[in-house]
C-alpha cells in the first residue's frame, strides 16, 4: 500500500469514528477501537466489544468488572434494524436500547417495524399488536 493509500484509510477511519450515524458506523465495526478497561469514556462515544459495536450512555473511566455485559446503564448494544441500520434479525433489547419507531427488524421470517419508541417487546408476540406492524 502507498504512504497516499494508507494515508487516505486512515482519514476514512477517523470521519467514521467521528461522524458517522448508527446506521454507517454499525457498517463499518472494525473502524472503531476495541473496548478497554481505564479509559475516560464519554456519552455517545462507540466502540467494538466481541465483534459488536456499543455506544457509551453516560461518562465513565472504564474499569476491570465494568464490561459491556456487566453494565448495562453504561452501555447500550446497538442492535440490527436500530437507527435506520441494514434490517437484521430481531434481537431481544435491554431497556437501554430498545427499539425506536421506525426500526425493522426481521422475526419469524416476517419484517416488522416498530409502532412504538422504547419497545423491547418480541414482534408478533401475543399482545404486541399495537407495537410492531408486519411488513407485507
Amino acid at each position: 500500500m502507498k504512504r497516499s493509500e494508507a494515508a487516505e484509510l486512515i482519514t476514512a477511519v477517523i470521519n467514521i469514528r467521528n461522524n458517522a450515524d448508527d446506521e454507517t458506523a454499525a457498517k463499518n465495526v472494525v473502524a472503531f477501537p476495541a473496548y478497554r478497561k481505564d479509559t475516560a469514556y464519554k456519552a455517545g462515544d462507540r466502540f467494538r466489544y466481541g465483534g459488536e459495536l456499543f455506544k457509551v450512555l453516560q461518562d465513565h473511566t472504564s474499569q476491570e468488572d465494568w464490561k459491556p455485559e456487566n453494565s448495562p446503564s453504561l452501555y447500550a448494544k446497538i442492535l440490527p434494524g436500530q437507527s435506520g441500520t441494514e434490517i437484521g434479525e430481531w434481537v431481544q433489547p435491554d431497556s437501554t436500547n430498545p427499539y425506536m419507531k421506525g426500526d425493522k427488524v426481521t422475526h419469524g421470517g416476517k419484517v416488522w417495524v416498530s409502532s412504538v419508541d422504547n419497545n423491547v417487546w418480541e414482534p408478533g408476540a401475543t399482545g404486541t399488536e399495537s407495537l410492531w406492524t408486519e411488513v407485507k
